[in-house]
C-alpha cells in the first residue's frame, strides 16, 4: 500500500516518470542496475536486503558508476539513517513528509543535488550529532579554505546553492565549484556527506 501510494504521488508530477517498482531490496538492486533510473527511491526497511545494503550496492564507495539514491525513513531510525548516509545516500525523506517534499527530493537528486532542509535532514543530522560529537571528527588531509567552511556551514543548515550564492555574495558557479572542492577534500560523494562532516566537527550550532 505504501509503495502504491508513493507511485501515485510521483506519477502525478508532470516531470517525473516511474520506470520500475520492486517488492524487496534484492529486486530493487537488480532493477536499478538494469533500468539505470535517474533516481532510486529506497525504503530503509525492506525484505531480503534493507535500504542500507541497497544504497551501498547502488551508490557505495566501491561502485564505479553510482546511481542517485534517496532514502525514505522515519525520524526514529537514526542509526539506519547514519548507515545509509555512509553508504552513499543522496537525500532523505520522512514517510510523513507529504507529496510535495517527496517530489522535491526526487528532483533534487536528479539534478545531482541533495534534499537538505531544516524540516528533514537537519533534524536527522542534529539527532545524530550528540553521538558523533563524543568522538573527534575526522579531518581532511587538505584543509578547507575559509570560504569553503562558509559553504559547508550553509549546506549543513539546509541552504540550496542559490541561497548560498545570495548569502555569500558569490555566483552560482562559484558555489558549485566550492561544493565540488569540499567533496573532494572530505572524500564524500554528496551534500549529505558534507552536512554530516559539519555536524561531526561541531561546525553547526545544535540550536539552529
Amino acid at each position: 500500500m505504501v509503495r502504491r501510494g508513493l507511485r501515485m504521488i510521483l506519477e502525478d508530477q508532470s516531470d517525473i516518470t516511474v520506470v520500475g517498482e520492486a517488492a524487496d531490496g534484492a529486486e530493487a538492486v537488480e532493477l536499478a542496475r538494469r533500468l539505470r533510473p535517474d533516481v532510486c527511491l529506497v525504503d530503509i526497511r525492506m525484505p531480503r536486503l534493507d535500504g542500507i545494503e541497497v544504497t551501498r550496492a547502488l551508490a557505495g564507495p566501491g561502485v564505479t558508476d553510482p546511481l542517485r539514491v534517496v532514502v525514505v525513513t522515519t525520524f526514529d531510525d537514526d542509526e539506519y539513517v547514519h548507515g545509509a548516509l555512509r553508504a552513499g545516500a543522496l537525500g532523505f525523506v520522512l514517510k510523513d513528509a507529504g507529496p510535495a517534499l517527496l517530489a522535491e527530493a526526487v528532483r533534487a537528486a536528479s539534478a545531482g543535488d541533495a534534499l537538505i532542509s531544516p524540516s528533514v535532514t537537519l533534524r536527522l543530522l542534529e539527532h545524530l550529532a550528540p553521538v558523533k560529537r563524543k568522538r573527534s571528527g575526522r579531518q581532511p588531509e587538505q584543509a578547507l579554505s575559509a570560504r569553503e567552511i562558509d559553504v559547508v556551514k550553509a549546506i549543513a543548515v539546509g541552504r540550496t546553492n542559490q541561497e548560498i550564492a545570495a548569502e555569500l555574495f558569490i555566483s552560482l558557479s562559484t558555489v558549485k565549484s566550492h561544493v565540488a572542492s569540499v567533496q573532494g577534500k572530505l572524500g564524500v560523494r554528496n551534500r549529505v556527506g558534507i552536512a554530516a562532516w559539519a555536524w561531526e566537527n561541531q561546525l553547526v550550532d545544535s540550536a539552529v
